[in-house]
């Protein structure tokens, strides 16, 4: 990777993996974007400005003469002059005055890349600062970019700097913009709800702006924080793809403008719909970071990329390649209907299977025999369970497994002695009734004395048993935006000081407990974003266990996060969500393209369950590796087929396993072929499922016929090795 600067033109290049980003001071002062794709020489890249359409556009402030700033695709957009697209960055001044004009003022090449202040990022080396100045109103702006070297990704996120002795009230404060030549786009999101997470859409962008939020003060299940903005005439292999991918686990907006000029914006950050930020003389506003992905190979190539750049660079690197519990949860086999005995009839009857982790779930705490109480109430019941958690956990260990336990520590119920000693600690708004979700209220996150009595209650339970995993839940979103605790002139601060507060008590809980390995939940994946990832290296995909709606759930969510990532588990049929019924071996198939695990009552397992448990999980032993670090390789599409295929490849091309699965069954089928990818041409691999020794380049080319079975929701997999 290199950062150069040419001071004859003053252009700026980027140089990542094999990507080139540039952008050049022009003769009006302002950071002016060039181009970003495909590594390029250090050519003078200014030729390529191109002015289109010119609709009453003003001059650039001062020059009675020049272009207006429609067609300058700056580096930074803001309102009030001549510049009429969206805007980055929209600040209010004591006088009233909105308009603000920044100019470059220099930058800096640092070694190291500087962590947020309070926010997961990504980890880096050279990162260029680049300084913006207002100086009618000391008002700045520095734009941070960091290229790499194990991934065709740039990080970018920008910091707003008030040097004034007076107050600025930021009314936006957006991450990042970055132009793209002309307006032949499509744009894919994820959209979802509870049970139905991640599905791609994929719509042609239009004139004027297009966008995706969460209104919610959480990424969400409704729309995730990541989109794509690509060729028409991409495909899963072939085509321009930009990935944008937000660090953020707020309320949010991304954005995509096709402009007057016929060129395409791309901006966003924290969503400013009831966002005013007070800038206090002297302070600084840090926006989170924004993942910017390119790959000329398509959908696949851009994915592959944002999953180099989440493993190699936000996930602890203590667990990013470490293999991962494989856990009995107890969650869909009992629900809050257990005892001391009925948890250590579970691990007896996995014992020796190859699971190694008993996960206690929802229940253990308070008053909690049902979802109306107890939540907040971090004192074990010791009525339901007799000896204390010491007693499970003792018996868990004996067995050679480790133990789990859930925790969901930013909700209260009602029903609660923290709630009635302390109700201020609930969000809400005096004299209102609040909303309810799942009969539970939110804490006050944006609240010190809220933040440490969750640190300290949750501490205490993870300090004083011998506790190695949490799971740990979030089951609604926020409603109310009101905080005791702030003064009214903040309360439209409260979206973003409610993530600063979970970043505080990860921070504190989390990395304050570096021998326990947490995992994330939101009512399944409704906050499934990479500064989650941050904390938890992987994250419960969806309440959705069934195969094959998982099938759609795992290829939506790998558009932007890597199987690593996601938590798979196998569950009962008929399945809980469904009332669908899948093959056993089906649903190991399925769940093991991920951090694999169970969810089922193992009490009542036969002989031969458990050795279909067993043999099970050597299995997806074989392949754990490739889960962890390998290239994902989508081949057919669950959502324009009755087909879907995986192929993970080893990152030597050494290896590769290749799930196949057929939806539905028909009546004399017509036959199947899956052409293989990501195999290296020259390579031999021997597939002992077939017993042949193929070349990469014939699997890759004539592919292998797939024989599945009869019947509905039926699965094959193969292994490749190389001879």
């Amino acid at each position: 990777m290199a950062i150069h600067f040419d001071k004859e033109t003053k252009t700026f290049y980027l140089e990542g993996k094999n990507t080139t980003y540039a952008f050049y001071i022009n003769s009006f002062g302002y950071a002016e974007h060039l181009y970003y794709g495909a590594r390029v020489h250090r050519d003078y890249l200014i030729y390529t400005k191109a002015q289109g359409k010119n609709s009453c556009n003003a001059t650039p402030p001062g020059l009675d003469k020049g272009p207006g700033f429609s067609h300058m695709n700056t580096e930074l957009t803001f309102f009030g002059t001549s510049d009429y697209r969206e805007a980055t960055v929209h600040p209010r001044f004591t006088s009233g005055d909105r308009l603000t004009t920044l100019y470059y003022a220099g930058y800096d090449i640092l070694d190291t890349k500087p962590a947020i202040n309070g926010m997961p990022s990504l980890d880096g080396g050279k990162t260029l600062v680049l300084h913006l100045y207002d100086d009618v109103k000391n008002f700045g702006a520095d734009l941070y970019y960091t290229v790499y070297d194990d991934a065709d990704v740039i990080a970018r996120r920008a910091v707003y700097i008030n040097n004034s002795d007076d107050e600025i009230k930021l009314c936006r404060a957006y991450s990042f913009a970055m132009s793209l030549p002309g307006d032949n786009y499509d744009m894919i999101t994820l959209h979802g709800g509870w049970a139905s997470e991640r599905e791609p859409e994929r719509v042609p962008l239009h004139y004027g702006v297009s966008s995706i939020d969460s209104k919610r003060a959480t990424s969400s299940a409704t729309l995730n924080p990541f989109m794509a903005i690509v060729a028409r005439d991409t495909t899963e292999n072939y085509g321009d793809a930009y990935g944008i991918n937000l660090v953020y686990a707020s309320s949010y907006v991304l954005k995509a403008e096709v402009t007057t000029n016929g060129e395409t914006l791309v901006l966003g950050g924290i969503n400013d719909f009831d966002f005013e930020w007070n800038l206090g003389a002297g302070e600084k506003f840090e926006t989170p970071e924004v993942i910017i992905s390119y790959s000329k190979d398509g959908l696949g190539g851009m994915s592959r990329e944002l999953h180099d750049a989440l493993r190699n660079h936000i996930i602890n690197k203590k667990y990013v390649n470490m293999p991962r519990p494989v856990l009995i949860n107890n969650w869909e086999g009992t629900y809050f209907n257990f005892d001391t005995k009925k948890l250590c009839d579970i691990a007896d009857a996995v014992a020796g299977t190859g699971i190694d982790t008993l996960v206690l779930d929802d229940g253990w705490f308070g008053k909690r025999d049902d979802d109306r109480s107890g939540l907040g109430d971090w004192v074990v019941n010791e009525k339901k369970l007799l000896g204390g958690l010491d007693a499970v956990i003792e018996h868990v260990h004996s067995r050679g497994m480790k133990f789990g336990l859930w925790f969901e520590p930013e909700m209260i119920s009602e029903d609660s002695d923290i709630f009635r000693a302390h109700p201020e600690y609930a969000i809400g708004v005096p004299d209102r009734n609040r909303c309810y979700s799942r009969h539970q209220f939110m804490m006050d996150l944006t609240n010190p004395e809220v933040r440490d009595y969750i640190v300290d209650s949750v501490s205490k339970i993870l300090d004083n048993h011998k506790i190695d995993y949490v799971k740990w839940d979030y089951n609604r979103n926020v409603t109310e935006f009101y905080s005791l605790a702030l003064p009214p002139e903040k309360q439209s601060e409260f979206a973003h000081r409610y993530a600063l507060g979970l970043y505080d008590i990860c921070e504190r809980i989390v990395n304050g407990h570096k021998n326990v390995f947490f995992e994330g939940c939101s009512g399944g994946g409704a906050r499934f974003d990479s500064s989650m990832l941050y904390y938890f290296p992987q994250i419960w995909t969806s309440d959705n266990s069934d195969a094959e709606e998982r099938t759609r759930i795992q290829y939506g969510t790998s558009l932007a996060y890597p199987l690593s990532a996601m938590s798979c588990h196998v569950s009962a049929v008929p399945n809980h969500q469904v009332k669908r019924t899948t093959d056993f071996a089906t649903r190991g198939d399925i769940a093991h393209l991920g951090a694999t695990g169970y969810e089922l009552d193992t009490t009542v397992f036969t002989d031969s369950d458990r050795e279909a448990v067993k043999r099970q999980i050597e299995e997806y032993k074989k392949m754990e590796q490739l889960v962890l670090t390998g290239d994902l390789w989508r081949i057919e599409n669950p959502f324009t087929s009755n087909y879907f295929s995986f192929m993970l490849v080893s990152k030597d091309k050494s290896q590769a396993h290749l799930t196949c699965y057929r939806s539905l069954f028909h009546c004399n089928p017509t036959a199947h072929r899956v052409i293989c990818r990501g195999l290296d041409e020259s390579k031999q691999y021997y597939v002992p499922e077939l017993g042949v020794i193929l070349h990469g380049s014939t699997l890759m080319s004539v592919g292998i016929p797939i024989k599945f079975k009869d019947g509905d929701f039926r699965t094959v997999t193969l292994h490749f090795e190389e001879k």
